[in-house]
């Protein structure tokens, strides 16, 4: 058990933390583990309690925790959490709450397609010189879209027999 819950440790600690290894894991982190586990419930265990746990079992002067620490801070929630079970039988039903979960990105924004951004974002009704700079999938063209290429062929760009002289002076 203790290995599913060290990937979901693992997995906790590096979520939001670009700089992290994944050994350490913050308070923030913490607390989003037991939210999304399902071992902070709201009425045995609340957001207080997974603070104080939190604050109990870091060092002193340190933000983090290890694993070991971690685990210290399970057997205490799994005690609050499971109170008619037995202290092993109690983090072993923490653990299985654990298993195999990620943080969860629930109520993140995304982009949106209302309204008038559908318009907006339409390539289809582009004009100008933004019609230039994105084909019919709407697809951008890069800097063909977006650079002035000037045409060096010697012919007039409205000429329409761009090619032909060759063939004609061979009389």
């Amino acid at each position: 058990m203790a290995s599913e819950a060290g990937k979901t440790f693992q997995r906790f600690a590096v979520f939001g933390e670009s700089s992290s290894s994944g050994s350490e894991m913050n308070n923030k982190n913490f607390s989003k583990l037991c939210k999304d586990c399902g071992i902070m419930d709201g009425k045995t265990v609340t957001s207080t309690d997974v603070d104080i746990v939190f604050s109990k079992v870091k060092a002193k002067n340190a933000r983090t925790i290890t694993f070991q620490q971690f685990q210290e801070a399970m057997k205490e929630l799994s005690q609050k959490r499971f109170k008619d079970k037995n202290p092993d039988e109690a983090l072993e039903n923490v653990y299985k709450l654990m298993e195999g979960k990620d943080p969860a990105t629930t109520g993140v924004t995304k982009a949106t397609t209302v309204g008038g951004v559908s318009r907006l974002t339409d390539t289809s009704k582009y004009t100008g010189t933004h019609k230039e700079r994105f084909d019919e999938s709407g697809k951008g063209k890069g800097i063909a879209g977006r650079e002035e290429t000037t045409d060096n062929s010697g012919y007039v760009s409205g000429y329409k027999g761009a090619g032909t002289y060759d063939k004609k002076s061979s009389k």
